[in-house]
């Protein structure tokens, strides 16, 4: 699957993105940006995400880093997963202000 450049450079740079599950309103996430998907936690001392479950698919809306004004939306698929050990430390680091606690891990990917 291809992923465009727009969304590729966004979603680098973004520490947290929108999540839009059919039926439900949008929800501001921390999401880590890595292997061409969106990885997103969930649970615990985490965040919730209603609707958000294996073979969802949802939108997810990228806002600029510098002017916070909306940049693309993307249709994605999440997958229920458990990440390997190098990914769940990237996961880890990515929280900088807390120490994370899990109770599941998505893997969003992108529709062509």
């Amino acid at each position: 699957m291809e992923i465009t450049r727009v969304l590729d450079a966004a979603l680098r740079k973004a520490a947290a993105v929108w999540i839009t599950s059919p039926g439900h309103e949008p929800r501001l996430v921390h999401a880590h940006w890595r292997d061409d998907a969106l990885w997103v936690v969930t649970g615990g001392s985490e965040q919730q995400v209603p609707g958000l479950s294996d073979q969802a698919q949802v939108t997810v809306t990228v806002r600029s880093p510098s002017t916070h004004s909306h940049l693309i939306d993307a249709e994605a698929v999440a997958h229920l997963t458990e990440p390997d050990e190098e990914t769940t430390q990237a996961l880890r680091t990515a929280r900088l202000n807390t120490k994370p606690e899990w109770e599941v891990v998505y893997r969003l990917e992108f529709s062509a």
